[in-house]
Order: C-alpha cells, then sequence, then structure tokens
C-alpha cells in the first residue's frame, strides 16, 4: 500500500462518496476507485458496504480509518517539519479576487491559512470578477474569487458565501419615508443612481435582480460608473445618489446611521461568491490546501 491510497480511502469515508473524494483530491473517479481496489485486494478485506445513494466503512474499512488517518496526520508533520519538503512546497499561490471578497472575506481566510500553514507566501491582485475569470482561464493566476460565474473555458467554480445586495440611500427624509411602504424599490427609476463600474460581479448581479422585477438598467438615472466602493458610499452619504452594493460593504455605513437600506424583494438569499480555479492546470500541493482550507471554513461539501 501507499499513501496515495490511504489518501483516497480516508477521503471516501469522510465524504461517503467516491465523485466527492475524487473532486477532493483533484483526481478521477476511476483513479480512486483503483486505489481502493488494490487497498482490498493487498489486505484481503472489503473496506466499504456500497449501496445506491452512499458508502458506508465496513467493520474492516473502521478500524484501517484509524490507522491510516494517523499515518496522514503524522506524514503532514514531517513534511512540515524537514526541510527538503519545506523547499519543494514553498511557493507563492498567486490570487486574483474582485471587490467584495478581496475586502471582506479574504483577510479571514488568509489568517485561518497562515495559522495552519505559516510557511506559504501569498500574493494577492484585485480587480473586477470578468479579470478574476480571464486570469484563471489562462493560468495567470492559481486562483481566483469572484461575485459572479463567466463561462470561461477549463474553469470551475464552487459557491462558498451567500451574499445579499441591498440598494442604499442617504439618510433623508424623503427615502425614510420609502421605508415606509414596503418592500417596493420601484422608485429607484426616480433616483440617481451610482453603480459599480462594467466587469463588476455587483454591477451585473444588480442588473440581473432589477431585470427580474421588471426593472431594466436603460431605465436608471445612471449618473457616474465607481470602481471604488468607498467612493460611491461617500458620494451617497453627501446625497448624489443613490446605489446598489454588497451587504457586507454597506455594513458599517448602515449600522452608523450614515445610508439607508432597503434589501431587494424576491432576490432569494442572494448572489454565490466563488472560489475559482482552472480545472486544466495540475494544482500544487499548496494550492490544494488553501482550496480545502475555504472548504473547512464555510463548510462546504467535499
Amino acid at each position: 500500500m501507499n499513501l496515495k491510497q490511504l489518501e483516497a480511502f480516508v477521503e471516501v469515508a469522510q465524504s461517503g462518496s467516491f465523485s466527492k473524494a475524487a473532486r477532493k483530491l483533484f483526481l478521477t473517479q476511476p483513479t480512486i476507485s483503483a486505489h481502493i481496489a488494490a487497498l482490498e485486494k493487498e489486505l484481503d478485506v472489503r473496506l466499504f458496504v456500497r449501496n445506491t445513494k452512499e458508502v458506508a466503512l465496513s467493520p474492516d474499512g473502521q478500524k484501517l480509518y484509524t490507522y491510516a488517518r494517523q499515518i496522514l496526520d503524522m506524514t503532514d508533520r514531517i513534511r512540515m517539519e524537514f526541510g527538503r519538503h519545506a523547499q519543494e512546497e514553498k511557493t507563492c499561490i498567486t490570487i486574483a479576487a474582485s471587490t467584495i471578497p478581496s475586502q471582506y472575506l479574504l483577510p479571514e481566510i488568509l489568517a485561518r491559512f497562515n495559522e495552519k500553514y505559516p510557511g506559504e507566501q501569498l500574493r494577492i491582485l484585485e480587480s473586477d470578477s470578468a479579470q478574476v475569470a480571464e486570469q484563471v482561464a489562462e493560468g495567470a493566476v492559481d486562483i481566483g474569487f469572484t461575485g459572479t460565474v463567466l463561462e470561461k473555458k477549463y474553469c470551475t467554480y464552487i459557491p462558498f458565501y451567500k451574499d445579499q445586495l441591498v440598494v442604499i440611500t442617504p439618510d433623508q427624509p424623503k427615502y425614510r419615508e420609502y421605508q415606509q411602504m414596503g418592500k417596493d424599490i420601484y422608485w429607484i427609476q426616480e433616483e440617481n443612481v451610482i453603480m459599480r463600474e462594467e466587469g463588476s460581479g455587483t454591477r451585473k448581479e444588480a442588473e440581473k435582480q432589477l431585470r427580474h422585477l421588471g426593472i431594466r438598467a436603460e431605465r436608471l438615472h445612471i449618473i457616474a460608473s465607481i470602481a471604488n466602493q468607498e467612493t460611491i458610499k461617500k458620494s451617497v452619504i453627501q446625497g448624489m445618489g443613490v446605489s446598489i452594493l454588497s451587504r457586507l460593504a454597506a455594513k458599517n455605513e448602515v449600522e452608523s446611521g450614515q445610508v439607508l437600506q432597503f434589501p431587494i424583494p424576491d432576490s432569494d438569499e442572494g448572489r454565490d461568491l466563488n472560489l475559482v480555479f482552472n480545472k486544466n492546470h495540475p494544482l500544487s500541493r499548496s494550492v490544494q490546501r488553501f482550496i480545502r482550507t475555504v472548504r473547512e471554513m464555510y463548510g462546504i461539501e467535499k
């Protein structure tokens, strides 16, 4: 037996699925099946009880899982401790991220990753969602974080966070009256609107949600398109107009009473923020660790 076989065995045991284990380890399902078959043949035992929906550990499989987990944990410790592995794996992970995940979610992710793997180096590039997807598709970066899904060759998206968009306005009597009128936001068609820049995932999603309400972007009186959301928020506070931003981005200003917040009707749970990687490019162990950290933090099914 070898470590690859044990790693495959542990992932199948933890996820209850050969296909989920394959996605987690960035392998094909036949490869996972071959690893398990080789272990069963060598040990002359049946490791899993299979049915149509899932697989579960057999009594022999439960015994092996305890030992395999210990072996893999010890292997990770050895690799982290000794220099040869450090030289092989001390690579810089290049991450492209759109504004919302970059400013409001990545700091916590990076801190968790650094805590678990202090020897790793990270390089963060901030741009809009369209550019992030392009960089991932071209292999210019290892991982991307986007606020929208753009169909790019070889890009695989993992939704990891639900983000809601809100309309923000100055804290003025007119808008306080709007708050008393209920959920209707059709009044936005009569207002000066400040939008995020073209290519922004926030803008694409805002236009999509408004279109669902029968409000088309061309009906809006858009007076400015601005990339920097801090500038947008300050412009709204000054009474220049209203805007549509991520609830994450507007949180501090709403709580401090500088702006009013209006949910967008029928937007359900919100939009997905996504981790994206190029499935056609080999992922280093460092990148796999990073993706695993995000999955663990946000409870993403493996």
